[in-house]
Parts: structure tokens; sequence; C-alpha cells
């Protein structure tokens, strides 16, 4: 195969039958839906059959519906350096969140999984180092879901946050003293 050839779609869709199907709606690359369970095996498949060869994961991110459901959604890119071509995978997630790592089969996966985790709550079964990437390790919450309030939820460092839910209203005292 060589980068002019067409893409061979059904060629994932019949290999995996029925456990993948083709996300139609999308129109800019091939792009195909999967649930967590077949996540693995289906990223496995592409990266070593010889047919597709994906062999770079360019990114992961997460996504959040609410207040539809399946809430979340993981969207992967793949990228075949040797052909050319570019996969999107989607993966809708129950609540809470959780999928398996695929960092054992792209170590680029490790900080994506990471960020995921961080902005969302999606928690990476077997992830070898599943921790906050960009927030604090004591932040509570999940900045990037559809109900984290704007401006944050109120603490010692953000006096003019929102209320958290089920919170008494209490004076809150910062690093140099009452702030409030």
């Amino acid at each position: 195969m060589s980068m002019s050839d067409p893409f061979p779609l059904e060629n994932i869709i019949d290999n995996f039958n029925g456990r993948v199907s083709v996300a139609a709606n999308v129109t800019d690359m091939p792009c195909v839906v999967v649930s967590p369970k077949n996540l693995v095996a289906l990223c496995l498949f592409l990266r070593d059959d010889q047919a597709f060869k994906f062999n770079f994961m360019a990114d992961i991110c997460g996504v959040d519906f609410y207040p539809n459901l399946p809430r979340y959604q993981l969207v992967y890119h793949l990228y075949s350096i040797s052909l050319g071509w570019r996969l999107r995978i989607k993966c809708p997630l129950d609540d809470p969140p959780t999928a398996p790592t695929i960092t054992h089969l792209w170590t680029t996966a490790n900080w994506h999984e990471r960020e995921a985790y961080d902005m969302f709550g999606i928690v990476f079964e077997d992830h070898p180092d599943l921790r906050r990437i960009y927030m604090w390790q004591e932040f509570e919450g999940w900045p990037m879901r559809r109900d984290f309030p704007l401006r944050g939820y109120k603490d010692k460092y953000n006096p003019f946050g929102a209320e958290r839910p089920g919170a008494a209203t209490s004076i809150t005292k910062g690093p140099i003293g009452d702030i409030l």
C-alpha cells in the first residue's frame, strides 16, 4: 500500500465484527467509534497490522457533553508516518469516566492521559503514573467539565469563586490572613 491508496476503513470494521463502527458524521478524516473494552485491541491492531502501521499517537483529548449521555468521550488521533494516513478514534465513556491506558502501546499517551485525567477526571486503568499534570495535587475538581464553575470554587487562593455545592459559608483564610 502507498500514500495514494484509499484508506481501508472497511478492513477495520470487518476485523472487529461489529465491535467498531464508523462515525458517519465526521468528514475531515476517517473516524471509528469503539467501546472502552475494545479500545486496546483496536489500537494494538492499528499499530501492528502491516496494512495500517499507525506508529504515532498524536493526541488524546477528553470531551464532556453534559447534560447529554453518554456524558464523556475520549478522542484519539493516530498517524501512520510511512503511509501518511490519519485516523480518529472516538471512545464514549460512562459516568464516572474510566478507560484502559494505552501507554504500553504508545509512550506518548502518558502525558495525554494525565491531561485528560487532570482536566476531566477520566481515570485510565493501569496507567503507570496517573496524577495531575497542570493543576496542583490538592486541587479539587475537574476544570474542563461543563458543570465546573467558570470562576472556580471558593478557597483560600480564590475568594471570588463559587460556593461548593453543600458547603457552609464561612470566612476563608488565605496565605496572608483573612481575605474576605
